[in-house]
């Protein structure tokens, strides 16, 4: 079931809060995260996220053609 568009895009306040961090620091450093719900939002394009899937972290480059997907979708890659 997907989540109601009033409600918006589920995005972690940690994870949304260091993007931003490196968004206004201009830095490229990889952010962790072990939240695969979140969903992939225009801010993070050229961000490189790393995704826990249990037993490591998937780097990731994020790019616009990832915008709406989950992160749970790239740890898998």
């Amino acid at each position: 079931m997907s989540r109601s568009l009033k409600k918006g895009p589920y995005v972690h306040f940690k994870l949304n809060r260091k993007v931003e961090k490196n968004i206004k620091d201009n830095e490229k450093t990889v952010i962790k995260t072990w939240s695969r719900a979140s969903m992939i939002t225009p801010d993070f394009v050229g961000q490189k996220i790393a995704v826990h899937n249990g037993r490591k972290f998937i780097p990731t480059n994020i790019t616009e053609n990832m915008v709406g997907q989950k992160l749970g979708e790239l740890s898998t890659i």
